[in-house]
């Protein structure tokens, strides 16, 4: 089963549209109804809906670090710097998507450019 995400409420529009041009299953907090929601929050439905957050927000990088430190489990969260260039974030996200289980991803956070 291939890595499904859940974007961020701030990620660049351009990247969540070339993921879906390439077939990855790609959720946003705005679709789901949770905009303006507390990064913890976000961290917690993606979780409980199986799917990785993408972030280009730092504060998911203390989230994550807080689960770990405190053995609680997450879905994963992918991290790219806002000045990545979009076309490398969709490619990276894209290998990530299609070539990692869901269970790879548990627990961890993957810096892009990969």
């Amino acid at each position: 089963m291939a890595v499904a995400f859940y974007m961020d409420e701030n990620v660049r529009a351009a990247i969540t549209a070339g993921l879906r041009a390439r077939g990855v299953d790609v959720l946003t907090a705005q679709e789901d109804g949770r905009r303006q929601t507390p990064d913890l929050e976000i961290l917690d439905r993606a979780t409980a809906l199986g799917r990785v957050v993408y972030s280009e927000d730092t504060d998911f990088l203390v989230e994550a670090a807080q689960c770990q430190a405190a053995g609680v489990p997450f879905a994963g969260v992918v991290y790219a710097h806002q000045h990545t260039p979009i076309g490398t974030c969709v490619t990276d996200l894209e290998i990530i998507g299609k070539l990692n289980e869901p269970a790879d991803m548990a627990n961890n956070v993957i810096y892009l450019p990969l």
